[in-house]
This record gives structure tokens, C-alpha cells and sequence, in this order.
């Protein structure tokens, strides 16, 4: 494709470029053929949304270049995909079209809404290649026959060296999330995939930002593109109520557990800005009791999936991460987002965000600041165009009183209706004979909240007040790096309080030759040992894992019963060596 000038000037460039009539208001009105229309009413869909009512005429003359900027969750897939199936030619069977984004959630997400848009398309085919899976497999498919291709970046390079795929007769090529792919390295890529399509009879690029690297690319690969903005870029979605939190910046973490506990249907995403946060806190809140797991560049590709399927199916109740390891995750219903720390840069707080109120529904994002960031949060408000709303960090009674409603609405829901409960009633009725109805109700509120009550029994504030500001920024600066303390490079502070069971901080140290090399992540190699030695998770102190081994302190009175439960016993053909680190 030749290169073209590259312009922005409202008359020639901006959308819509003619009136879109009543009838436009329907898919069928957009000009897509029966079988999709079909389709979109068979999975609900009536009205398009923005973006697609836009840009769905446009791609459809598929000769078209056109830059599509809309935030994530906007329903930017259908208004390419819904166009793709119309101009692709089901009777040839080789890749006629291309879509390469950032990550393999996004690779999967993408290939799963295509499919269902296709239903009553015979003969087409879909494919999605990515790493972390057999390549040999993917090779198989596409010799198959498959005339859409959706691939990440790297994949589909190594697929191209191989000769395994043929782009010459590649007539589109669509760039999703082309910013997210910017930002981790992938202009290089990017441009080679573009060197390699020379026949594309049309790029499409859809974009939640614009930066200059983006501008450059369309400038370089696209003729004259059509550009279309759905809300302003970097606005934060109006569904989302953005909140914040200040407190002392050591306070950080005990700050997050009470918002959780605030919060007992939370369904959330927690970000961090280090893999070592992400990790050091997923375990402080696994040996807690909760239900979360971390997201972060050093799992395996097989671990990753396992906690994102997790995570979509609630067993997991809130996810950590960072932000490279969280690109392209779409999960549907999460209820809040929490900033651990402000990122720096605005448009990843906008992707942050952005995780939560899709599809028409409302989210949270909130955010745990200290005094020292007010400024940051206020340009991050600024340019957004949205309000954030200070919050008060609740008190240990709020927290107590919110989780006690909490399991009283779920008393007062659970479905009975199952079950031959009638036949223990005589039973239950002579067993209560001599107990109060509210002593009952007592002793079900102790056995809940026992540990809620005595955690939260003289729990102190911990908002910063405007008349403490002066001194809690002082108070800061002395202990700056007390988050990195707490992240796992040096716990002495706090460890002693949160692991040693009656004992301070006296901790052996074991040495045991199991690590990332087995398949184990940190909160994978906790709940082993655990299940191994029989041993709570109070008398842990820091986990370092290694590729091939991992070093464990241990509070010195559980240490001898740990290596006698996991000493000598073999793991996937591997026999175990645990031992203590000290003992010479």
C-alpha cells in the first residue's frame, strides 16, 4: 500500500461525515448483511453501540483506512469483527484478514466474540495464535484452513519466519489496543507485520490514546485514515464513581484490608506497581484468609491461565497485579478497582479504571493515597474530566457492622427449599428447647465475626486529617520506603506483629529444593507446604523463591515438624530435600 498523508483537519477526517438516519440506529441499518444481523439478534444486541454505529459503515466499504479511538469495553470488537466476516470470502480458504493486539487474554477474547457473530456463516473459520501453547498445533490449524487470523505480536512473527503463514494475500489488517502493544515493545513488531501485508486493501487501528509513536505509525502505513473519537481520550467512563483514601503512607496495606472487608461482595482488581508488591501482598492476604492470587511477569504462561480461570469463576475473589501483566484482561461484573498506589502516568490510571462499569453497569475505582500525592490525584482528575470523590477510611465498628448485615441478608436468602430440612426440626426444636431465640442469634453473630470482632476490637484510625497534614508528611518522609519494606525487601518492622504466633520473631531458616522451575508461584508453594506439614500460615514468615529452590523462614518452633512432613517425599518424581539453613 502506498503511504499517505496523514491528516486530522475536521473536514475531511472526523465522523460522522454525513447524517445517520433513524433507521441507522439498528445493525441492520448499518448496512451488514442477514446472516450477521441474525446473529446480533440472536445474542441480544439491538442497538449499537457508539463506536460500532460509526464505524461499521465505513469499514464495511473495506477499502477505507480508519483510526478508531474509543476506551476499553466499548464494544470496539464487533465494530471490526461484524465488517470482517461481511468482506472476507468464506470459499477461500487462506488468511484474507488479520488482527494483531497485545496479549493472549485479549488474542482469546477476541477469537470467542467473532465466533459467536459467525454462527450462521458456514465455512468461515477463526483462528487465534499465540505463545505459551504449541506452535505446531497452530501450524496444523492454519494449513486447515482458516480465512481470519487473530495473533499477538510475537507469535505471529514466528509464524511468519517459519513460512507457515503466507501474508501476501492478507487484505486487512487490524492493530487492537495498537497503545498497549506500543507501550510493551512492540513498534518494531508492529511495523514488520505492516512491512509484510503489502497488499492490505485497508488498516484499521483501534486505540483507547493517541500518542505520537501511534500518529507515526498511521502516518507511515495508512492512507488518509479516517479518524473517529468515541468520548474524549483519557475521559474516564461516567459509570465509574472514582474514590480515594488518605492515610499515612505505612498504613498503606492495612488500609487495603480494611476497604476489603468494607466491602464483603467486592469482585475486584487490585494494581500494583512492582511484581514484588503484587506478590508480597497477595501472600500477606492468602495468609489471611482471603481469596486472591497475583498476576505478574514471572508466571508461566500455564500458571497465568490458571489464575485468570480462577479468577473468572470467583473463586477468586479479588486479583493482583500489575499493569504489563494485566493487559488484555476483560472480565466481565468486577464491582472495584484499587489504584494500591497511584500509577504516574494518566493513561494507565484511565486502563485501570477502565477494568470496571462496562457494558452500561456501574464500578468503583478507588484509590490509597498519601498526603503527599494529593497533587498527582488532582491532575489525574483534571484531565479525566471527573470528579473524585474522599472517602473515610472506615473505623473497625463500620467494618464489623457493614460484614455483620452482610451475613444477615445472606441468612435471610439462603434457599431452603432444597433438601429434607423439615424432618430436623423436631430435633432442632428439642436441642434449643431451653435457648433464647436471641441467644441463638448471638451465638450464629459469635461464630461469623469471633475473628472480625477481636481483630477490629481496638482498631485506630487511620484517615489523615487535614490538621495532621503538616506532621504526617514529615512523618512520611522519614519512613519513606516503608510500602518497599513491606513489598518484601525488608519486613523486620512489621513481621514480628502480623507472622509469630506467640513467639516474636524467632525464625528459622529452611532451605528445600522446589522452585519456579516445578510449576510453583508463591501462593502455589504456600498452600503445598501447608497441606504437607499441617501447619497454619501464621508461623510463615518471608517465602524467596528461586528457579530451582526456595528459602522459607519459619517461626523455629513449627520448623522441625515441617521438615519431618516434607523432608524425603517426592514431588512429580523429584525427591524432596528440606532442611534448615542454619544447622551446619
Amino acid at each position: 500500500m502506498a503511504k499517505g498523508h496523514f491528516s486530522l483537519e475536521p473536514a475531511a477526517n472526523s465522523v460522522p461525515l454525513r447524517q445517520i438516519e433513524k433507521d441507522m440506529m439498528t445493525f441492520e441499518g448499518l448496512g451488514l448483511e442477514p446472516r450477521l444481523v441474525q446473529a446480533t439478534d440472536a445474542l441480544g444486541f439491538k442497538q449499537p453501540t457508539p463506536i460500532q454505529e460509526q464505524a461499521i459503515p465505513v469499514l464495511l466499504s473495506g477499502t477505507k483506512d480508519l483510526v478508531g479511538l474509543a476506551q476499553t469495553g466499548t464494544g470496539k470488537t464487533a465494530a471490526f469483527g461484524l465488517p470482517l466476516l461481511q468482506l472476507v470470502d468464506a470459499a477461500q480458504k487462506y488468511p484474507q484478514a488479520l488482527v494483531v493486539c497485545p496479549t493472549r487474554e485479549l488474542c482469546m477474547q477476541i477469537v470467542t466474540e467473532v465466533e459467536l457473530f459467525k454462527k450462521f456463516m458456514p465455512g468461515m473459520h477463526v483462528l487465534a495464535v499465540y505463545g505459551g501453547t504449541s506452535i505446531g498445533l497452530q501450524i496444523r490449524d492454519l494449513r486447515r484452513g482458516v480465512q481470519i487470523v487473530v495473533a499477538t505480536p510475537g507469535r505471529l512473527i514466528d509464524l511468519i519466519e517459519r513460512k507457515a503463514i503466507n501474508l501476501e494475500q492478507i487484505n486487512y489488517v487490524v492493530l487492537d489496543e495498537a497503545d498497549e502493544m506500543l507501550n510493551m515493545g512492540f513498534q518494531d513488531d508492529i511495523e514488520f507485520i505492516l512491512q509484510n501485508t503489502p497488499k492490505r486493501d485497508a488498516t484499521w487501528l483501534f486505540s483507547a490514546t493517541m500518542p505520537p509513536e501511534i500518529r507515526r505509525v498511521s502516518k507511515k502505513y495508512m492512507q488518509t485514515p479516517m479518524e473517529i473519537t468515541v468520548g474524549k481520550v483519557n475521559t474516564a467512563n461516567k459509570n465509574i464513581d472514582h474514590q480515594y483514601y488518605v492515610t499515612n503512607a505505612h498504613h498503606r496495606y492495612e488500609t487495603l484490608k480494611r476497604i476489603i472487608d468494607f466491602n464483603p461482595g467486592i469482585y475486584g482488581i487490585i494494581f500494583t506497581r512492582t511484581k514484588v508488591d503484587a506478590q508480597t501482598i497477595a501472600e500477606k492476604l492468602t495468609r489471611e484468609g482471603y481469596d486472591i492470587d497475583a498476576l505478574h511477569g514471572d508466571l508461566t504462561q500455564q500458571q497465568r491461565d490458571k489464575v485468570m480461570g480462577e479468577f473468572r469463576d470467583k473463586t477468586l475473589q479479588l486479583l493482583i497485579a500489575t499493569d504489563v501483566a494485566a493487559r488484555g484482561i476483560d472480565v466481565k461484573e468486577i464491582t472495584h478497582v484499587i489504584n494500591y498506589e497511584l500509577p504516574d502516568d494518566v493513561e494507565v490510571y484511565t486502563h485501570r479504571s477502565g477494568r470496571t462499569g462496562r457494558a452500561g453497569s456501574t464500578g468503583i475505582a478507588l484509590s490509597i493515597v498519601h498526603s503527599r500525592e494529593i497533587g498527582k490525584l488532582r491532575q489525574i482528575e483534571r484531565i479525566v474530566q471527573n470528579q473524585f470523590h474522599k472517602m473515610e477510611i472506615p473505623s473497625g465498628k463500620d467494618v464489623c457492622r457493614k460484614q455483620f448485615f452482610s451475613f444477615m441478608d445472606k441468612l435471610l436468602q439462603t434457599d431452603i427449599s432444597h433438601g429434607d430440612y423439615e424432618s430436623y426440626v423436631p430435633m432442632l426444636a428439642e436441642k434449643f428447647a431451653e435457648v433464647s431465640k436471641e441467644e441463638v442469634l448471638k451465638r450464629v453473630a459469635a461464630m461469623e465475626f469471633d475473628r472480625f470482632l477481636k481483630y477490629y476490637e481496638n482498631a485506630e484510625d487511620l484517615n489523615v486529617r487535614e490538621r495532621d497534614r503538616g506532621r504526617d508528611v514529615g512523618r512520611d518522609r522519614d519512613q519513606r520506603g516503608g510500602d518497599r519494606r513491606e513489598s518484601g525487601r525488608g519486613e523486620t518492622r512489621t513481621r514480628g506483629r502480623e507472622y509469630a504466633n506467640g513467639g516474636g520473631g524467632d525464625y528459622a531458616k529452611l532451605f528445600v529444593n522446589l522452585g519456579t522451575k516445578d510449576g510453583f508461584y508463591k501462593a502455589s508453594f504456600l498452600q503445598f507446604i501447608l497441606d504437607m506439614s499441617d501447619l497454619r500460615k501464621e508461623v510463615l514468615g518471608r517465602i524467596d523463591m528461586k528457579e530451582m529452590n526456595t528459602w522459607i523462614e519459619i517461626d523455629k518452633r513449627a520448623a522441625a515438624q515441617m521438615i519431618r512432613a516434607i523432608d524425603g517425599k517426592n514431588y512429580k518424581g523429584r525427591r524432596i530435600r528440606m532442611n534448615d539453613a542454619n544447622s551446619k
